[in-house]
C-alpha cells in the first residue's frame, strides 16, 4: 500500500490546497493530511479548527486522513508509514524553498521521497495569507476557498 503526506500549516485550507488533496488521493492509496503545529507561527485558527475545516471538505474522498502533528515531517511521515511527502507548489519561489526543504528531508530519511505538484493554474495565485487579509476587510472568499468553509472563516473576522 502506498502512504504519502501532505503537510501545511492550512490555516486556512484554499481550494489550492484542495486540489492538491483530490489530485494526490488519486495517486496514494492512502494520504495523510498533516496539520502542523509551530510554535513560531500564529495562527488565527486553531489546530482543531484546521483538521475540522479539512475533515469537513474530504469527507467524500475515503483515503484521506486529517492529523495534526509538531515536530520534524520526516519523523511524522515514518510514524504512519509513509513513503512519499507531497507539495505542492504555484510559484518558482515556492520551488526554491521547497527544494532545500526536500533535500534537508531526504537527508534526515533517506528512504522518504518528496514529490512536487504543481497547482491547477486557476489557483496559483492563492494563499492562506491572501486569505485571511481579504476576510479581515471582509472580502468575498469566493473561489478562493470551499464554499463550506466561507462563514466558517469570516466569522472568524466579525468583531
Amino acid at each position: 500500500m502506498s502512504t504519502a503526506v501532505y503537510p501545511g500549516s492550512f490555516d486556512p485550507v484554499t481550494n489550492g490546497h484542495l486540489d492538491i488533496i483530490r489530485r494526490a488521493s488519486r495517486i496514494y492509496d492512502k494520504l495523510i493530511v498533516g496539520v502542523l503545529t509551530n510554535k513560531e507561527k500564529h495562527p488565527v485558527f486553531t489546530e482543531t479548527e484546521r483538521v475540522e475545516m479539512i475533515q469537513t471538505v474530504t469527507r467524500d474522498l475515503d483515503n484521506v486522513e486529517v492529523r495534526s502533528f509538531s515536530g520534524l515531517l520526516v519523523d511524522f511521515a515514518e510514524q504512519h508509514g509513509a513513503q512519499v511527502i507531497v507539495k505542492g507548489l504555484r510559484t518558482v519561489a515556492d520551488f526554491e524553498y521547497e527544494f532545500q526543504m526536500a533535500l534537508l528531508n531526504k537527508a534526515l530519511n533517506p528512504s522518504c521521497e518528496t514529490i512536487f505538484m504543481m497547482t491547477n493554474t486557476k489557483y496559483s495565485y492563492i494563499s492562506s495569507s491572501m486569505v485571511k487579509e481579504l476576510a479581515g476587510f471582509n472580502g468575498d472568499l469566493h473561489g478562493l476557498v470551499p464554499n463550506e468553509l466561507v462563514n466558517i472563516i469570516k466569522e472568524k473576522y466579525i468583531d
